[in-house]
């Protein structure tokens, strides 16, 4: 038979799983900064603990049944699966700040053609609201982007709250508010004008539909939705963003985000805070997230929350599109040698000093050169008589490493894109 990799995921080779490995590295490095914890969670969940908190999920979850009978899932999305562990595992008394980097996988359709494992970098801010709270997951995100590499991109930022309190204000029948919220979700401002044409849908809540979808920009378009608002008389619904957009401008990060009203995610959980990230060359987000005050209580744990996702893959696909190098540290040095016992010894200690290191025994002058420079190390070195030395470009040992063994290079003249004083690269002429 022919191994093939079952359709909608793939293998990753090295280098791209090193540049893969390098950012997510990076992303997590920011939240890390923050105060937010690692934790993990199973790939797999009670598929009713996942429906019950992300809403129906037939056709979007891998599911199965164990020995026991169980029908479990695998994890759709993170958010969740964290919302449960907060409600069973963490005591009460928070806030709580986690963050994780997983695997998450959906289910598509055979003729979509769409990957259906992803790798997810997100931070969740448990037990924690209000407008500081907010501003806090807006300003890890979109550091936590800027880590990447990603020099481009814009975190949209919204609220659900505005849309509700005109579903409420509106006093319309459940049916037709379902309508309007799949319409918010999709995006279809076409359905969304429709809807609003509804003859028993009071004229200042019409307008609204018509216009509040349609708002973006800074704080002038929080300015608008108020109005908007308040003509229905809900206009308190944007006090929260609106503290929110203050503190992002006071700290900085402002810079980055933008006001949308058009965006809605597509989990049934958000309650007010909603996010979006974009990048230039991508025609769909590359994160997203928001506040989910009630999903802890569907566990029986009420508490305010509020976090994002990052989907890595897309992340890189930005970086790609944007013509960005992910500098990932490769090997510092080839260790060669005619004696396996002197060589490994050798390629020990420079492990011990930090050195990235690999043996190549029985490989000396001219062949250890060549074999470096094709697995781009920094140094080529030939242990022998106890001393390590380094080899010159022709193969013919040049200088001796020196003892102690210094830093390696590439933490030193290699990230610095030339050669210190103290170090000769990999191959190269000797003075």
């Amino acid at each position: 038979m022919r191994p093939v990799t079952p359709r909608g995921f793939r293998d990753v080779l090295s280098q791209e799983a090193a540049e893969r490995e390098t950012v997510g590295r990076a992303m997590a490095e920011v939240m890390a900064g923050w105060g937010y914890g690692p934790v993990e969670t199973p790939a797999v969940e009670e598929f009713d603990v996942l429906e019950a908190g992300a809403g129906r999920l037939e056709g979007t979850a891998f599911r199965l049944f164990d020995l026991d009978g169980s029908l479990l899932a695998l994890r759709p999305e993170m958010t969740v699966p964290i919302a449960r562990l907060a409600a069973t595992r963490l005591p009460e008394d928070g806030p709580h700040r986690l963050r994780y980097l997983a695997e998450v996988f959906r289910e598509h359709a055979s003729l979509r053609g769409q990957s259906r494992e992803f790798m997810q970098a997100g931070a969740e801010l448990i037990g924690a609201d209000g407008p500081a709270a907010d501003a806090e997951v807006v300003a890890v995100m979109v550091e936590t982007i800027a880590a990447s590499g990603l020099e481009d991109f814009t975190v949209a930022m919204g609220t659900v709250a505005v849309l509700n309190a005109l579903l409420e204000a509106s006093d319309m029948p459940e049916e037709w508010r379902a309508a309007v919220l799949q319409a918010a979700h999709d995006r279809n401002l076409v359905e969304l004008d429709r809807l609003a044409e509804d003859a028993e849908v009071p004229s200042v809540v019409a307008d609204a539909l018509r216009t509040v979808p349609r708002l973006h920009g800074n704080a002038d378009a929080i300015e608008a939705c108020r109005e908007q608002a308040a003509a229905c008389g809900c206009g308190a619904a944007l006090e929260d963003l609106a503290e929110t957009w203050r503190i992002l401008e006071a700290t900085g990060h402002a810079a980055r985000v933008r006001v949308d009203f058009g965006v809605m995610r597509s989990f049934d959980y958000y309650t007010g805070l909603v996010l979006e990230a974009y990048a230039p060359g991508l025609g769909l987000p590359i994160g997203g997230g928001g506040r989910y005050d009630r999903l802890l209580g569907v566990f029986g744990a009420p508490s305010p929350a509020a976090g994002f996702a990052l989907g890595l893959e897309r992340v890189m696909v930005a970086l790609a599109e944007a013509g960005a190098r992910v500098d990932v540290r490769g090997l510092d040095a080839l260790v060669g040698g005619r004696d396996a016992a002197t060589v490994l010894a050798a390629s020990s200690r420079l492990r011990a000093a930090g050195w990235r290191v690999r043996a190549c025994v029985g490989c000396t002058g001219l062949a250890l050169v060549r074999e470096a420079e094709s697995l781009d190390a920094q140094e080529a070195l030939l242990a022998e008589d106890g001393r390590l030395v380094r080899l010159d470009r022709a193969g013919e040992p040049a200088l001796p490493l020196e003892t102690p063994i210094p830093a390696p290079p590439t933490l030193t003249w290699a990230a610095d894109g030339g050669a210190a004083e103290d170090a000769a690269p990999a191959g190269g002429d000797a003075e």
